[in-house]
């Protein structure tokens, strides 16, 4: 009887919270024991971070359909795991433990917070961002959410390519915030930080302190959201802290690389979260746009960039705006470290030693292009799930590609290519290297598309 009882439960949950939380959290328990005199069930974890995670965030479910199930009123939850036994309070949820924390540790955590973990960055602010056609709705809901945080845009979700001023923005948010509000408490985290964190609370029994951090922030800012992909605890943890936080009227800002519903490897429950809000896009800035970057920073410099030679910077760099700064502070330090000034000629002897045989930096697109010429699938295909043996080959010499052609990092050509992990882009790399290894023919057309490739970027 009491298997059958637990076996209907998780079909209820399953229903009500989704398969993700039964087979992540429930599955590993089981109903061992009914105590029909004392109204009390037995249920026994694998280990102490199953029990405490389910007492924490679903205490309330397993009661309300337990107690239905076993037609019970109340009933009292004992959880049985392999160092002990751990009793859950009866009580109503407004006296469980984690509201039964006295304000002065409250209090305590928000002051740590604010000194400790806010990881703003105050050379960054709405003043020194330049705002063009590409950014301006992106800009103006930044600015909106600190006006009102929380009451507006919320969450907000700012997506683009890489180094194109979200994380400016998402620090500017940070700092007019609490430039204006100083009680409140702001914390700006990275994806992978957050991954990190949650491993580390787990590896030393410290969950609740964790999420008291995120829970009791009054502003959170996200960037690169799309590095949770795939991590199905972290997400599930990261579920519950936006709901608290959300519920409790507190701002959130995201960022990442792509639309929401366009994430692989995030659950659908938390992609449509993420698209509560506004979601506004960051684009690739026009030729004007990047020469106002560049003279806005030659400003802050205390340099003086003519016209013509912010023309020829921005005319070379098509990528994204940190490889324009970059640019720009290799010309300023030569021309500094030479006693010369800033000139058209001195520009191109720096940034191109010969003009006429430049290269612009490969795409990943452009890699993508010349792979479909040689195997024929798509980006969509080489993205999908699909383990067909001729389509998985595929996608691990566009992995390598990617890798000897381009800068990009072996984590962000993971979640290019579906949302995909670093080991599994290592474990590609080493395939198709040996593979060339044995192979002389396979050796040769693996060259011939690199100099594709190289020559697909040469002006």
């Amino acid at each position: 009887m009491v298997e059958n009882i637990w076996d209907q439960f998780l079909t209820i949950i399953r229903q009500e919270a989704g398969s993700r939380v039964v087979e992540t959290w429930f599955k590993a328990v089981s109903l061992t024991q009914w105590d029909v005199l004392t109204s009390t069930v037995y249920l026994q974890a694998p280990n102490r971070f199953v029990r405490d995670w389910i007492k924490q965030n679903y205490t309330d479910l397993v009661r309300l359909h337990l107690g239905r199930l076993l037609n019970v009123e109340k009933i009292t939850l004992i959880f049985i795991e392999p160092g002990g036994v751990s009793k859950v309070d009866n009580e109503p949820r407004q006296r469980s433990d984690e509201t039964m924390v006295v304000p002065a540790r409250k209090v305590l955590v928000k002051s740590s917070l604010i000194k400790n973990h806010g990881h703003i960055n105050r050379s960054y602010s709405f003043e020194s961002f330049v705002v063009g056609p590409n950014n301006s709705l992106a800009y103006a809901a930044a600015q909106a959410v600190t006006q009102k945080p929380g009451a507006i845009y919320n969450p907000l979700f700012l997506y683009g390519g890489s180094g194109l001023g979200k994380t400016h923005l998402l620090h500017a948010i940070g700092n007019n915030i609490k430039a204006q509000h100083k009680k409140i408490s702001v914390l700006y985290q990275t994806a992978d930080r957050f991954v990190n964190e949650f491993i580390n609370a787990i590896r030393f029994d410290e969950l609740r302190k964790f999420q008291l951090k995120y829970k009791s922030v009054d502003v959170l800012l996200v960037d690169d959201i799309q590095f949770i992909s795939n991590k199905e605890q972290t997400q599930e943890a990261f579920f519950h802290i936006f709901n608290a936080l959300h519920d409790a009227h507190k701002q959130i800002v995201f960022s990442s690389d792509t639309f929401p519903q366009n994430l692989a490897g995030i659950a659908d429950r938390l992609k449509s979260r993420m698209a509560w809000g506004l979601v506004a896009d960051v684009c690739a800035p026009t030729i004007e746009t990047k020469i106002a970057i560049l003279q806005r920073k030659a400003d802050m410099s205390n340099e003086s960039l003519s016209d013509e030679v912010a023309y020829f910077i921005a005319n070379s760099f098509d990528s994204n705006i940190r490889e324009l700064e970059g640019a720009l502070i290799r010309v300023i330090a030569f021309a500094s470290l030479t006693q010369q000034p800033v000139t058209l000629e001195l520009a191109k002897k720096v940034l191109i030693r010969s003009h006429e045989t430049s290269q612009k930096p490969v795409s990943l697109q452009t890699v993508i292009k010349c792979v479909g010429k040689h195997y024929p699938y798509t980006l969509a295909q080489l993205r999908s799930k699909s383990r067909n043996k001729q389509l998985s080959f595929a996608r691990q010499v566009a992995m390598f590609l990617l890798k000897e052609t381009t800068d990009t990092s072996l984590r962000d050509i993971g979640v290019y290519l579906g949302g995909r992990d670093h080991s599994t882009v290592v474990h590609a790399v080493n395939k198709v290297e040996k593979r060339a290894r044995l192979h002389d023919e396979f050796q040769v057309q693996l060259k011939q598309m690199e100099r594709e490739i190289l020559r697909s970027t040469v002006q």
